[in-house]
C-alpha cells in the first residue's frame, strides 16, 4: 500500500476522535477492528496486526531518540512486557538527532524522533533496512510550550512575531511595547529576557524553528535541528535541561515539549493568531495538524507529515510537533523484526494513545489514522 496515496483525507484528525477509549479493568490492549486495525487483546491469541502473538513475544529491544515523548515511552515500556512473554524495551532519550544516528548505526533497533528522516538519511536507512528502507509512524502529536520562568506573571500572551524576535535577540526586556500591547491586564516587569535553548540536535528545536520560518516574517534563519550559531542564548541539554535551566534564572523564556514543561513549573504561553490566544492543549495540536498533509516521500508505507505552521485555523496551535518512531521494513534478525513489530503495533493502539493522552498531553491518533499505522507497520520483515 502506498500510504501517501490516502491524501489529505485520511491524514485529518478530527476533534470528534480526540474522545478517550475508556482502559479494561486489567489494562489489556483492546481487541482489533474488523479491518484488522489495532492490537488484539493480550487473551487466547494474543495476535497484533501482521500476525505476531504479543503473549509469545520476548526479548530486548532497544530504541533511542526523541525525549519530548519520553513520559509516553516509560509508561508503554512497563505495560509491554505485561502482554507479550516478559518482553523488555530499553530507550534512551538523547535526542532525536542522535537517535537517527544510533538507529542508522545498528547500534538500536527503532529511532523516536520530532523530525524526519533527510533524503540522505532515508538513502542510508537502505543499507540497514533493504531496498524499501526506513519509514517513519507518527506515535504521539504534541504541542510545544513557549515556557517562561517570570514572577508575578501567571499568564501571559504572544504571537508568533513577538516570539520570533524575543528568540532571536531583537526583543530583551519583558515590559518591552511589543509584549504589553499582548498583554494589557498584565504587569510586566522591566526584567531581562533570558533565552534558553536546546544544545543537543533536538526535533522540538527543528519544529519550533519550522514554525518561526513558515509563519513570522521576523525570523531569517532556516528550520533545524541545531539552534543557530550567531544567536548567543543560554542552553539545556534534553528537554529537561532546557526546563531546568529556565527555572533556574528568572526571566527566562524556552521552547520544550508543553506537558513537561507545566510539569516542571514553567507558564505556557497562549499563542495569538488574528483575535484569538490559544494554549497549548492536545486539542489545539490535534487542530493544526488537521490542516497538513502526508508528504508523500520515502518508503510506500511512510507516514511522514508536512506541517503547515503557518494556519489561521480558530482554535489551533501549530507550534506542534508530530512525535516519530523510526523503524525498519526488513530487519537482518528474525527475532528483532518479531519484537520491532509488536512494540510497534502496541504503541499505535487504542490503549497505547489513551496512555500517551494521560501521561504525556498528547493527542491520539484517530481511528483511520491508527489503521494506516498497522497496516505500515505490518510490512516489516526479516531478511
Amino acid at each position: 500500500m502506498n500510504v501517501s496515496s490516502f491524501g489529505r483525507a485520511a491524514a485529518i484528525l478530527s476533534v470528534a476522535s480526540l474522545a478517550l477509549v475508556a482502559c479494561g479493568d486489567n489494562g489489556d490492549v483492546d481487541e482489533t477492528d474488523e479491518n484488522g486495525g489495532g492490537v488484539e487483546e493480550n487473551g487466547d491469541n494474543g495476535e497484533a496486526s501482521g500476525d505476531v502473538d504479543l503473549a509469545s513475544v520476548s526479548g530486548n529491544l532497544a530504541g533511542a531518540g526523541a525525549s519530548s515523548f519520553q513520559l509516553a515511552i516509560q509508561e508503554w515500556q512497563a505495560e509491554f512486557p505485561n502482554i507479550t512473554d516478559g518482553a523488555n524495551v530499553d530507550y534512551d532519550p538523547v535526542g532525536s538527532g542522535d537517535g537517527r544516528a544510533q538507529f542508522l548505526n545498528e547500534a538500536v533497533a527503532f529511532a523516536g524522533s520530532d523530525a524526519l528522516m533527510d533524503e540522505e538519511e532515508f538513502e542510508e536507512s537502505q543499507g540497514r533496512c533493504g531496498d524499501d528502507g526506513a519509514f517513519h509512524i507518527p506515535t504521539a502529536i504534541l504541542p510545544i510550550a513557549v515556557g517562561v520562568n517570570l514572577e508575578g506573571v501567571d499568564e501571559l500572551n504572544l504571537d508568533g512575531e513577538t516570539i520570533a524576535q524575543i528568540f532571536s535577540g531583537e526583543i530583551t526586556s519583558w515590559d518591552d511595547d511589543a509584549i504589553a500591547e499582548l498583554n494589557e491586564d498584565a504587569e510586566l516587569p522591566s526584567e531581562t529576557i533570558t533565552v534558553v535553548h536546546r544544545q543537543d540536535s533536538s526535533g522540538t528545536t527543528e519544529n519550533f524553528t519550522d514554525y518561526l520560518e513558515q509563519a513570522t516574517e521576523a525570523w531569517a534563519w532556516d528550520a533545524d535541528s541545531e539552534w543557530p550559531g550567531d544567536i548567543s542564548a543560554e542552553t539545556g541539554d534534553g528537554t529537561s535541561g532546557v526546563i531546568e535551566a529556565a527555572l533556574s534564572v528568572d526571566g527566562a523564556i524556552t521552547y520544550a515539549d508543553a506537558e513537561q514543561a507545566e510539569q516542571g513549573g514553567l507558564t505556557s504561553v497562549s499563542l495569538v493568531i488574528g483575535e484569538d490566544a490559544t494554549g497549548p492543549s492536545p486539542e489545539a495540536a490535534a487542530e493544526a495538524v488537521a490542516s497538513s498533509e502526508l508528504r508523500g516521500e520515502g518508503a510506500d508505507n511512510d507516514m511522514g507529515f508536512d506541517l503547515n505552521r503557518a494556519t489561521d485555523e480558530e482554535g489551533a496551535y501549530p507550534i506542534v510537533q508530530v512525535a516519530y518512531t523510526i523503524w525498519c521494513n526488513e530487519y537482518s534478525d528474525e527475532e528483532e523484526a518479531e519484537l520491532a513489530q509488536a512494540f510497534a503495533a502496541y504503541i499505535t493502539s487504542e490503549d497505547a494513545q489513551q496512555i500517551a493522552a494521560e501521561e504525556a498531553g498528547a493527542a491520539p491518533l484517530n481511528d483511520e489514522l491508527m489503521e494506516q499505522a498497522q497496516e505500515s507497520i505490518s510490512q516489516i520483515s526479516a531478511g
